[in-house]
């Protein structure tokens, strides 16, 4: 009877917690189906860019424009600007992202232009020193001049994303792309390359965030990510 005098011990009770584990579970799931739908559509896209940037390749026939606009950075990128020149598909030629160390004399001696064609219609870009540099000066250049077409020369898998920075700075001027493809990655032979895969992967992340950066500052003046997305 000693033991009648202690209190009773009561099992603790389980029924309020049930809600909040309730809670949880669902939080639980709506985040792991966010990073499925965030995964799928990184893959989705990156899968849509590698296709798009393996598949491009150069226009068999030009029409004319103002002006041509080719961006170093990549190799064999200066040689069909030259020839695009020489042929009359442009009045004039502005190298964008020169070195500050290159002068206009060894560059139009590396070319074989002629001094003539060069005086008149070469201009360099010095100052760029990324793709968001690149559109700026460019914009610049053709605003200048006046021009209101452009051929744009760069690399397949970095067409997308100068398009992208030139527009938006140009307006309404009409852009034809002239990709320079140094090495054949169709039919998913990229996979086969590890340089190519990096380089391809590191383009499409810059893309990704050059498309956020114009989404958060539609005026190119506010753009504060543009050194992330260079």
């Amino acid at each position: 009877m000693i033991d009648a005098h202690y209190p009773q011990v009561m099992e603790p009770e389980t029924k309020p917690g049930k809600p909040i584990k309730r809670r949880f579970t669902g939080t639980g799931i709506f985040i792991r189906l966010s990073c499925l739908i965030l995964c799928v559509a990184f893959c989705g896209g990156f899968a849509f860019f590698t296709m798009t940037v393996t598949q491009m390749k150069q226009a068999e026939t030009v029409s004319p424009h103002d002006a041509i606009i080719v961006l170093t950075g990549g190799t064999d990128r200066l040689k069909p600007a030259f020839a695009l020149l020489k042929n009359g598909f442009g009045k004039k030629l502005l190298i964008s992202g020169v070195n500050p160390n290159s002068t206009k004399k060894e560059i139009v001696e590396a070319s074989g232009v002629k001094a003539d064609l060069a005086a008149c219609c070469l201009d360099l870009d010095q100052i760029a020193a990324n793709t968001v540099g690149n559109a700026r000066e460019s914009a610049k250049w053709l605003r200048a001049n006046g021009f209101s077409s452009v051929i744009l020369v760069t690399s397949n898998y970095h067409m997308p994303r100068a398009k992208k920075e030139l527009q938006r700075l140009a307006g309404k001027l009409k852009i034809t792309p002239y990709p320079v493809v140094n090495s054949d990655l169709r039919d998913w032979k990229w996979l086969e390359q590890p340089d190519a895969f990096r380089l391809i992967l590191t383009e499409y992340l810059k893309t990704i965030l050059t498309t956020l950066r114009h989404l958060s500052a539609p005026h190119p003046e506010n753009a504060d990510l543009a050194s992330a997305a260079g």
